[in-house]
């Protein structure tokens, strides 16, 4: 076998390691300066960091392993084949061929693309998912009640003693979601903390993303919210504020959503560490 066959047929093994070696070092990094929850759930993170500390010196490992065989198997077809100088000479006239062309040229671009999303995800400052992505995605859309896992709170809801004071965007998206007589939410006050997605008339849909294992799956979920504020603006889109104000029944009777935010005060406030819900 020539180098440039043995290069050809080992490419997708040291593409595979490679890419494997990329994205556990990225992993680690990520863990290092306290990125990784922004790309998956926090109670996935010690199993990712273990298996991306494993994978690390393995991957490596395989690639030695690789090199060496090529080296040995490099050197054994050069001494089987030295006697036969005609079928040499065919062989090195022939080379690669085409299937051997392209499948270089495909793993060279893969690994401009590895390379690339490494180096990127080192050097660029990691971003959240964005207000236009919850567009995209549907904010509370009607998958939201099976995704946000708030049940235990809605059949708490008719009790006087329910602490309602640490529920989140998803745990009330949840509870207007799934209860039928919405009547008793009205007046219940709330503080809630997230992006703006605007909407018609000053109002906007208070949002945030919710993450069941990583960013790939993330649902938006949303409050929509009114003032009486006189000039009818909204803050601008993707801008994080905290609401303060109460519930209240949807003064748009066509809307999809029975219940929104009455807003006593909107305060602009800055991207808060952790911006998802679990």
């Amino acid at each position: 076998m020539s180098s440039s066959d043995a290069r050809s047929s080992n490419a997708p093994a040291y593409l595979g390691l490679g890419s494997v070696l990329a994205v556990a070092l990225c992993t680690l990094w990520l863990a290092l300066v306290g990125h990784l929850d922004l790309y998956i759930n926090p109670r996935y993170s010690v199993f990712t960091i273990v298996l991306a500390a494993v994978a690390v010196p393995a991957s490596i490992a395989g690639l030695a392993v690789i090199a060496r065989g090529h080296g040995h198997t490099h050197g054994d077809d050069a001494d089987e084949h030295e006697p036969d100088h005609d079928h040499d000479h065919d062989h090195g006239r022939r080379g690669p061929g085409r299937g051997g062309a392209v499948r270089l040229a495909l793993g060279g671009a893969a690994a401009i693309v590895t390379v690339g999303v490494t180096v990127s995800m080192l050097v660029l400052p990691p971003t959240t998912l964005s207000a236009r992505t919850a567009q995209q995605r549907s904010v509370d859309s009607a998958t939201l009640s099976n995704a946000t896992g708030s049940e235990a709170a809605v059949s708490l809801l008719g009790s006087e003693g329910v602490d309602t004071s640490e529920y989140g965007v998803k745990d009330w998206a949840a509870l207007i979601r799934q209860t039928t007589d919405t009547t008793a939410l009205v007046g219940k006050p709330v503080e809630l903390s997230g992006f703006v997605v605007p909407g018609d008339d000053g109002s906007f849909t208070l949002t945030r993303f919710v993450i069941s294992c990583c960013a790939v799956d993330a649902q938006p979920v949303g409050l929509g919210v009114v003032t009486d504020d006189a000039d009818g603006s909204a803050p601008d889109e993707g801008q994080w504020v905290t609401v303060t104000g109460a519930l209240a029944a949807n003064p748009d009777q066509s809307a999809d959503a029975r219940i929104v935010i009455k807003a006593a005060k909107v305060t602009e406030i800055a991207q808060p560490k952790d911006p998802y819900e679990y």
